[in-house]
């Protein structure tokens, strides 16, 4: 018993030394980390003592998209498998944002990140650089939205990536946001979230993408992230969207992203009818995640 303590105790140190600390820093919304382990690089946010991993690289292998939700995130391409002009709200490390330009040379991409030092971060640890055709802003991304709406801006790719470190900000959660997104799309766009699918707030949550889009792809396990994919006329039937997937040029296996299978994912309907929705004057995310549903 003693040789299989000392044999576990060992192995635990070994595991502990193997991650490494690269940086740390407290910004204006959260703590920062980058630390790195078996060559798996990865930004951390930690928020009242809870910590969670936004985005991560394997050194070795830049193109190995290492979270399991980041595949799921180009589902959007089964709606509109050509994309000209994409928004993504939430940079992280700027993995997303590097395989949109790498899948569709050219392609315009405009990433939004609240904290300009996660986008440093991304610079410097995780080979993020904006290009003439890709860039970031340092801007809260519903003012973005309302700001490119009034420029008469449309997206053909809208993918909502936000989080603070303890869920996705209130206010980008609302009816009221997501009709502004909806309008912000052009004819043929896609909007994509990434939300959770064990967070109390999913019977509301999921109304609400309801209420503005209609129907929408659940793409979901059983815990763990969950992906939402809609348009802003409703999605096209099951057959175009395998056409549109058939169709893409673009080297999707090269990063591990499986359309087919992502779109098997599919829940469809399983949230409660007569969920409360989320409003700008009614969205108490803290509270629901904290004290449970309470939106029957």
């Amino acid at each position: 018993m003693r040789l299989l303590l000392g044999l576990l105790l060992v192995a635990a140190s070994a595991a502990g030394a193997a991650e490494r600390t690269l940086h740390t820093e407290r910004s204006l919304y959260r703590n920062i980390s980058v630390i790195e382990e078996d060559g798996v690089r990865c930004l951390r946010f930690t928020v009242k003592r809870r910590e969670s991993r936004q985005s991560c690289i394997d050194m070795a292998d830049p193109d190995r998209l290492v979270l399991p939700y980041t595949p799921i995130a180009f589902a959007g391409l089964a709606v509109n498998p050509q994309p000209q002009r994409v928004l993504v709200l939430g940079l992280g490390g700027g993995t997303i944002v590097n395989v949109f330009d790498q899948l569709f040379p050219g392609i315009e991409v405009d990433a939004v990140e609240i904290d300009p030092a996660v986008i440093n971060v991304a610079r410097d640890y995780f080979n993020f650089s904006e290009t003439a055709s890709q860039r970031v802003y340092a801007r809260d991304g519903r003012v973005f939205v309302r700001r490119a709406l009034r420029k008469g801006k449309r997206y053909d790719y809208i993918l909502l990536d936000a989080f603070n470190g303890d869920y996705i900000p209130e206010h980008l959660m609302t009816a009221e946001f997501l009709e502004e997104c909806r309008q912000l799309l052009s004819e043929d766009g896609v909007l994509v979230a990434n939300t959770f699918s064990s967070s109390r707030l999913y019977n509301s949550e999921s109304a609400t993408y309801h209420s503005v889009f209609g129907d929408f792809l659940n793409l979901r396990r059983r815990l763990g992230n969950r992906i939402i994919v809609a348009a802003p006329d409703g999605l096209p039937p099951e057959d175009t969207l395998r056409a549109n997937v058939e169709s893409i040029d673009a080297d999707l296996e090269r990063f591990g992203i499986d359309l087919v299978r992502a779109l098997s994912l599919d829940r469809g309907r399983d949230w409660r009818r007569k969920a409360r929705l989320l409003t700008d004057q009614f969205s108490p995310a803290n509270l629901m995640k904290s004290q449970g549903d309470s939106d029957e």
